[in-house]
């Protein structure tokens, strides 16, 4: 399995992509946040490189010969604007540009059911969205599921402060995602992730992308609650103060989902208390953002399946998967607090493969990162069923105009890469030590 690194010189026709006219093609950038939470200012290390984008979608057109449609989605994150993120990439622009010079369809898709107005973490605001097209298809893929037989069942929390949601889909023989059917019934899948650091996974490359393919974020277990003494991942360890929190917390919630109104303004003003009193997210470890979270790599994985395997009536075959391929955008990746707080790197690289599990094996380690510390990479490549990667990490071979990147992978592994700092989370159990 050969996997291309390019450094600053951007040839996609180096990606071996194949299409075919006639096929439909959905490209899936990041648009998780039209910018960073804390400096609306910086953008390019948060969502996919318009250039990149564009030349795709170039790319694309070209080879389908006049003949086939694009479909560029993405369902960020609900508290996200679209508008904001299309405007700042040129997002119809751009389709409008290739479908004249083509004759191509090209739609620019936001597959999302709702809108979200959050004010200072509380939701008080859900606004209906048209969301896929295509409608929705939901997948229980039972035993299956890297969350049967779970020690967290019943305490896993997800997008919302409702966990009953989360809980009433994954209980049991009963592991449920709601996934937009658009990129289900495509003929050819190409992923287009950004390379940042991730709070909850280590990184959000190829394989985490793919929770922008679901059509209901409150569906997917984010963090399990309690400590590891517990069965839980929420925190390291219960100190005093924590557990005086996570009861608080509780209480929070409790009271937004009983009192819609007066409830949501009270469990805002409690939400600032709370974090003068227990620290902010960006001191304190808390929602599963280290690195025992022990949750999100399952849900991240079992969405990877569900995209590869996945047919329109809700069942899984076993096998053909998608034709699929994954470009890393890291031109401009990000750093420390990701994936939407982090630190912009200019790294100058885009990463290619079909394998998105080896493709993340060696984006992981241009990053400065030892990949077997990174639980969603590591444990996909032991699946079986319905198994994610093509290959083995002996069998990788990388491809690079940068002479100390190429060859097979296991023996440039120790060579000098980038050198990116981890989620403070992740610090300390994540780089790559010679």
């Amino acid at each position: 399995m050969n996997i291309q690194i390019l450094y600053k010189q951007i040839n996609l026709e180096q990606c071996d992509i194949r299409v075919t006219p006639g096929d439909w093609v959905v490209i899936k950038p990041n648009w998780v946040k039209e910018c960073k939470e804390n400096d609306p200012r910086e953008w390019q290390s948060v969502i996919t490189s318009p250039y990149l984008i564009s030349k795709m979608c170039r790319y694309v057109c070209e080879m389908l010969e006049g003949k086939g449609r694009i479909t560029i989605c993405d369902a960020p994150q609900t508290d996200s604007s679209f508008i904001k993120i299309s405007d700042k990439l040129g997002l119809f622009e751009i389709a409008k540009k290739y479908s004249n010079k083509y004759g191509i369809e090209i739609k620019i898709i936001d597959l999302r059911n709702e809108e979200w107005v959050n004010q200072n973490g509380i939701i008080t605001k859900r606004k209906k969205l048209n969301g896929d097209p295509n409608g929705s298809i939901a997948f229980n893929l039972g035993r299956s599921s890297l969350f049967y037989g779970y020690k967290g069942e019943g305490k896993y929390y997800g997008a919302d402060y409702d966990s009953r949601v989360v809980n009433a889909h994954h209980n049991g023989e009963k592991q449920e995602y709601l996934v937009c059917a658009t990129p289900i019934l495509c003929d050819v899948f190409i992923n287009m992730p950004k390379l940042k650091t991730h709070k909850k996974t280590g990184v959000t490359l190829s394989l985490k992308n793919l929770v922008g393919i679901n059509a209901d974020k409150n569906w997917l277990p984010h963090h399990t609650e309690g400590t590891p003494a517990n069965g839980g991942d929420q925190f390291p360890s219960f100190s005093f103060k924590q557990k005086v929190e996570q009861v608080a917390v509780r209480h929070v919630r409790k009271l937004a989902l009983e009192f819609p109104i007066v409830g949501k303004k009270l469990a805002q003003y409690l939400r600032k208390a709370g974090t003068k009193a227990f620290g902010s997210g960006n001191e304190v470890i808390r929602s599963g953002n280290w690195h025992g979270n022990d949750t999100t790599w399952r849900m991240v994985l079992d969405l990877n399946r569900c995209l590869l395997y996945g047919n329109p009536d809700g069942t899984l075959r076993k096998s053909n998967p998608k034709r699929y391929y994954t470009i890393i955008d890291g031109l401009i990746g990000m750093e420390g607090s990701g994936p939407m707080q982090g630190d912009p790197v200019k790294s100058n690289v885009v990463i290619c493969g079909k394998d998105p599990v080896a493709t993340d094996m060696v984006a992981s380690r241009v990053m400065g990162f030892d990949w077997k510390k990174i639980p969603v990479i590591r444990e996909a490549f032991k699946l079986k069923d319905f198994s994610i990667s093509l290959t083995s990490p002996d069998d990788v071979y990388v491809e690079s105009n940068v002479p100390e990147w190429t060859g097979k992978f296991s023996e440039i592994e120790k060579n000098d890469f980038l050198c990116f700092k981890p989620h403070y989370g992740w610090e300390g159990h994540i780089e790559y030590e010679k």
